[in-house]
């Protein structure tokens, strides 16, 4: 019976699945980190309140919390464009899975999600 040796290559890739560090994983390009900065900014500054699990928030505080929880990710290789701020950020909490909704003044609640991305497309669009 033959044993093979394990190749470098293949050490590095476990090592690095070991640590939990994706090593493929793209950072935000420059593009995106402005429309992630824009949007957490919008958020800061949209007098709006969020509902994150059963309380809800001041724009400032929820704009906090979704900039502590994009760093997370980002050190973690997760978040590669704005789009992925939304989906894995700023849709749900993700101790318990309850989706965030914004109320902002007499208008009902909407998913965040959905208040978010077409706030990403009226930045696009210059607007």
């Amino acid at each position: 019976m033959r044993v093979r040796h394990a190749t470098p290559t293949i050490l590095l890739f476990a090592t690095l699945l070991a640590a939990g560090v994706p090593s493929w994983a793209a950072a935000p390009s420059t593009a995106a980190r402005t429309e992630i900065k824009h949007l957490l900014a919008f958020v800061a500054k949209s007098g709006c309140q969020f509902n994150r699990n059963n309380t809800w928030y001041s724009s400032p505080e929820a704009s906090a919390h979704l900039a502590k929880k994009e760093r997370y990710l980002e050190e973690r290789g997760q978040i590669a464009s704005a789009e992925d701020f939304i989906a894995k950020a700023a849709t749900k909490s993700s101790m318990t899975g309850k989706p965030y909704t914004v109320r902002c003044g007499s208008e009902p609640a909407i998913a965040s999600d959905e208040w978010l991305t077409a706030e990403l497309r009226r930045s696009r669009q210059g607007h």
